[in-house]
């Protein structure tokens, strides 16, 4: 039976400006681009791979960031600051906007940067050398 295309939702709505202010910190870190997921939210990336953007998912609370973490960073977060960090499964820590710190989120887009930069370096293939050894 089929279904037809499926519907996306739409991104929700921020309180106004909330990712501006992750957006201006991401952008001061090296090769960091703001570009839109395809439903429109905003996010943050690295040679083209996601580092930080809006959590769009239904089981997300509004207004929270998801940004790479490692598995002993969110778990550490999260149960430091539960009122600020939670997550669900994958590598990454879910930050709830309203509650964190500017500095707090300068370290976590910080880390979140390095994950993504060396995720992109192991992509890249190996550069070649322009000489050719069959002289």
């Amino acid at each position: 039976m089929s279904r037809g295309p499926m519907k996306r939702r739409p991104a929700r709505r921020l309180v106004a400006g909330a990712f501006d202010i992750v957006r201006t910190v991401g952008l001061a870190l090296p090769d960091v681009e703001a570009a839109t997921k395809y439903d429109g939210s905003p996010v943050l990336k690295v040679d083209g791979l996601f580092m930080a953007g809006l959590a769009t998912h239904p089981s997300a609370e509004p207004d929270t960031l998801v940004v790479r973490a490692g598995l002993e960073d969110r778990e550490r977060l999260a149960e430091d600051a539960p009122e600020t960090y939670y997550y669900r499964s994958y590598p990454l820590v879910l930050v709830r906007l309203s509650r964190v710190e500017p500095d707090a989120l300068h370290d976590l887009l910080s880390v979140s940067w390095r994950m993504t930069t060396a995720k992109a370096r192991r992509r890249r293939p190996p550069r070649q050398s322009n000489v050719s050894s069959n002289r």
